[in-house]
C-alpha cells in the first residue's frame, strides 16, 4: 500500500497538462487547454484541460476527473497503478506499507496479466545477449537484418529458448501460476495437462502499450518448419485487443507529435528499420487489418498520416481499404508506394537510411489523386469501367469531412477523369445524401440495442470501509456507491429542485473556502460583521432548517462537508476529485469546470468580462438557499396536501391544515426576499 503522505506528494506535483499531454495532443484556449477527447470519437475538440484546476472534462461524452482518473481510465489502470505512474514521471519514491495477505489476495486480475507479462520480455531480452541459442539463433538474425543493440534495446526484443516449456518453467519458479500464464497466452495448457511455451523456437517482439506497459507479443519462428506459422501473436486477453494497439506506438508518439506526422507502415520490422534510419513518427498496425481504433489512437497525436505500402497488387488493395478508414476519421492522407517487391525494410537495407528519407518525402503523394490515376489506368478507355471508376472516386472523396478540401479534390479529379466539375458535385452531393441516410439509420438502430444507462454501469467495485479510517474521511460504502451510480446516471438536472440541490453542491465545490462577510453581534451586543466560509454557511443554514438532499450523491457531499466541520476541520473540492471513487471525481471536476470561456484575444480586444462565481458569490449563495428552501417547501406542502386526499380524523385534518399555512407563510417570506410574485 502506497503511505498517504507518498499519496499527498505525487498528488501535489502533478501537472494535468503534462499527464494528458502525453496521450492527447492539447492546444492552448485561453487559461485552458483543448483538444479531441480520447474517451469518444469527435471530429470537434470539447476535450478540455484546466492547468489551474488540475481537471479534465470533455464536454461531449461527460467524462471528468483529475491526473490520476485520467490515467485509470484511458490506461486501464488501478489507483495504485496510475498512482506509481505519476511518481515515476516525476522521480517521486514511493514508501510502501506491506500488503496483508486478504489485500494480496485482492490484487487484480488485469495487474497479473501486466505482471507476468513484463516478467516475460526482461527474460526474453536478457535470454537474447546472455543465453549461447539466444545469441547463436535470436541475435544473428537480428543482425542480419542490420539492427543495431541500441534500436534493438529500444523495442525490448528478444528470444525464447526452442524448449518445450522452458519459460513456463521459469515463470512458475518465480512466482506466477499457470493460470495466469495461460490467460496472457504465454502458456499452451493442453486438456491432458500437457503445458508448452506458445513462443518457443522465436525471436521476440514485445507489444507496448502507449505509456510503455508489455500487453503481449508477436513472435517469428526461424526455423524451415513448413507446418509453423511464420509469426505467432498473443491471444486476446485482458490486457491485449489487437485492434487497439498500434507496434511502436510507445516508441514513436513523441515523435509523431513533435513532427505532427505519422508513417503507418505493414510490419514489426519495417517499424524497427525505419526508426533506425531516423524515421521515428512509425508505427504499424501489425497483425491485423487497420482498425478504427487504431485511427483514432493515432489522431490523438495529428491528423496527417502518410501510409507506406509494398508496390504490388496486394499492397494497393489493402492502401486503399486502410485510406478510406483514415478519410473517414477526419485524416489529411497521403501515401507512398515502394517498388514491386520492395518494403520499407528491405528498401532501407538495400539503398540506406538517407535514400529512405528522401523517397517517402518525394513520393509522398494526396492519396485520392493516387488512387484516381491507378484506376484511370486500368480503365483504358472502357466508358464502363470509367463510369465505376467515378462513382468509386466521388464514394472516397465524400468520406472527406471538410468542405474546401472534398471542394479541391473535385477540381483536380474532373481534370483527371475529364469530365466536368459540375458533373462530380453532383454525384458527389447524391453520395453525401446516401452516407448521411445510412448514418442515420444505423444510429437508429444502435439507439434501440443500445442498453439504458444503468445497465450500463461497471459492477460495484468500490471498497469496503477500512475500520482504521474515521467514517467521515472515508469514500462511500459499497450501499452508498450503488445509490451514487444510480443517481450520476442523468448528469442534468431531473426537476428544480434538482438543479437548486446541483447549485448549492456546486458552490460547497467551487467556493467552499471562501469567505464571505456577515452581520453578527459581539459580546456586549453591538452589531459587527464577521468572516465565515461559505461552507459553513451552508451547513449551518441547512443544519438549523434540519434539511437533507434528496439526490443521494449531493447529500454524501454535503454530509462530508458537515461531518468534517463538526470535527473543525476543512474540506475542498480536491478531497472529492482525489478519492478513486471516478462516479464521485467525476462529478466534483464536472462542477468545476467552466463551461463557458471567453477567449483572452476576445477579452483584450473586445472587453468582454465573463463573471466568475466569487465575483457575485454573496448573492449568488443567498438566492441559491432560498430557492433550495422554497423547492424543499413546495415538496413538503405537496406531500401534506396529498395526505388531505385520504381520510382522516377531525384532529389529524386540523393538524395538516395547521402545517401547509404555516409552510405557505414561510413560502410567502422567502418569495419576498427573492422578488418574486407569489401566486400561490
Amino acid at each position: 500500500m502506497i503511505r498517504p503522505e507518498t499519496i499527498e506528494k505525487i498528488l501535489d506535483t502533478v501537472r494535468i497538462e503534462e499527464i494528458v499531454g502525453d496521450f492527447v495532443t492539447l492546444k492552448r484556449r485561453g487559461a485552458n487547454l483543448l483538444g479531441c477527447c480520447p474517451f469518444h470519437n469527435e471530429k470537434t475538440p470539447s476535450f478540455t484541460v484546466s492547468p489551474a484546476k488540475g481537471i479534465f472534462k470533455c464536454f461531449g461524452c461527460g467524462e471528468a476527473g483529475n491526473s490520476v482518473h485520467f490515467l485509470m481510465k484511458h490506461e486501464h489502470f488501478s489507483y495504485p497503478e496510475a498512482l506509481r505512474y505519476i511518481a515515476n514521471k516525476y522521480n517521486i519514491e514511493i514508501e510502501e506499507e506491506a500488503l496483508t495477505p486478504q489485500q494480496l489476495e485482492k490484487q487484480t486480475e488485469r495487474e497479473a496479466l501486466l505482471n507476468v507479462s513484463d516478467f516475460a520480455q526482461k527474460y526474453f531480452a536478457d535470454l537474447l545477449y546472455n543465453n549461447e541459442m539466444g545469441q547463436a539463433i535470436g541475435l544473428s538474425y537480428f543482425y542480419e537484418r542490420g539492427l543495431t543493440d541500441v534500436v534493438i534495446k529500444r523495442f525490448g526484443l528478444g528470444y525464447c529458448i526452442d524448449e518445450w516449456d522452458n519459460f513456463t518453467n521459469h515463470a512458475t519458479q518465480n512466482g506466477y501460476s499457470l493460470n495466469v500464464l495461460e490467460k496472457t497466452g504465454l502458456t499452451i495448457v493442453k486438456e491432458n495437462g500437457k503445458k508448452y511455451d506458445r513462443f518457443r523456437g522465436r525471436v521476440m517482439f514485445p507489444v507496448f502499450s502507449v505509456s510503455g506497459k508489455c500487453l503481449g507479443f508477436s513472435g517469428r519462428i526461424l526455423s524451415s518448419e513448413k507446418q509453423a506459422a511464420k509469426y505467432v501473436n498473443s491471444p486476446e486477453s485482458e490486457i491485449y485487443n489487437k485492434s487497439r494497439t498500434l507496434y511502436g506506438i510507445f516508441q514513436a508518439k513523441g515523435a509523431i507529435s513533435k513532427q505532427d506526422l505519422c508513417y503507418l507502415v505493414e510490419g514489426n520490422i519495417d517499424v524497427i528499420t525505419m526508426h533506425q534510419a531516423g524515421i521515428e513518427n512509425t508505427v504499424a498496425s501489425s497483425g491485423t487489418s487497420l482498425t478504427m481504433e487504431q485511427i483514432r489512437l493515432i489522431s490523438r497525436y495529428t491528423k496527417n498520416i502518410t501510409v507506406l505500402y509494398d508496390g504490388d497488387a496486394a499492397g494497393i488493395k489493402a492502401a486503399f481499404r486502410a485510406v478510406n478508414m483514415l478519410l473517414e476519421e477526419g485524416m489529411r492522407v497521403r501515401v507512398v508506394l515502394f517498388p514491386d517487391g520492395e518494403d520499407p525494410d528491405s528498401y532501407t537495407r538495400k539503398y540506406g537510411a538517407e535514400k529512405i528519407q528522401a523517397y517517402v518525402t518525394e513520393q509522398a503523394t494526396n492519396f485520392i489523386i493516387f488512387k484516381t490515376k491507378i484506376l484511370l489506368e486500368e480503365t483504358k478507355g472502357d466508358p464502363i469501367k470509367k463510369a465505376a471508376l467515378i462513382k468509386d472516386i466521388v464514394q472516397t472523396i465524400a468520406l472527406v469531412p471538410e468542405l474546401i478540401e472534398r471542394n479541391i479534390y473535385v477540381k483536380e479529379c474532373a481534370s483527371l477523369l475529364d469530365i466536368s466539375e459540375q458533373t462530380l458535385a453532383t454525384e458527389l452531393a447524391k453520395c453525401i445524401v446516401s452516407n448521411r441516410k445510412k448514418q442515420f439509420e444505423n444510429a437508429a438502430v444502435a439507439a434501440a440495442a443500445t442498453p439504458s444507462p444503468a445497465e450500463q454501469l461497471p459492477a460495484n467495485d468500490y471498497p469496503t470501509p477500512n475500520p482504521d479510517i474515521p467514517a467521515d474521511q472515508q469514500g462511500p460504502t459499497p450501499d452508498e456507491a450503488e445509490r451514487l451510480k444510480k443517481a450520476l446516471i442523468t448528469d442534468g438536472a431531473a426537476d428544480p429542485l434538482e438543479v437548486y440541490e446541483r447549485k448549492l453542491i456546486s458552490l460547497l465545490m467551487n467556493s467552499g473556502t471562501s469567505t464571505i462577510k456577515q452581520p453578527a453581534k459581539d459580546e456586549q451586543g453591538n452589531d459587527i460583521e464577521e468572516e465565515n466560509y461559505v461552507s459553513a454557511i451552508i451547513v449551518g443554514d441547512l443544519m438549523a432548517d434540519e434539511l437533507d438532499f434528496k439526490n443521494p450523491v449531493y447529500q454524501t457531499i454535503y454530509e462530508t462537508y458537515k461531518n468534517n466541520l463538526l470535527e473543525g476541520r476543512m474540506v475542498d473540492a480536491d478531497y472529492f476529485l482525489q478519492q478513486d471513487n471516478i462516479e464521485l471525481a467525476n462529478l466534483a471536476a464536472t462542477l468545476l469546470t467552466n463551461t463557458y470561456n471567453v477567449s483572452d484575444n476576445w477579452m483584450e480586444r473586445y472587453q468582454i468580462y465573463v463573471p466568475t462565481m466569487d465575483d457575485n458569490l454573496e448573492k449568488d449563495l443567498k438566492q441559491s438557499l432560498l430557492r433550495f428552501k422554497q423547492m424543499k417547501l413546495e415538496e413538503r406542502i405537496n406531500a401534506l396536501s396529498e395526505k388531505l386526499k385520504d381520510e382522516q380524523t377531525d384532529d389529524e385534518l386540523t393538524l395538516l391544515l395547521h402545517q401547509i399555512a404555516q409552510m405557505k407563510k414561510v413560502k410567502v417570506l422567502i418569495c419576498k426576499e427573492l422578488n418574486q410574485i407569489i401566486t400561490s
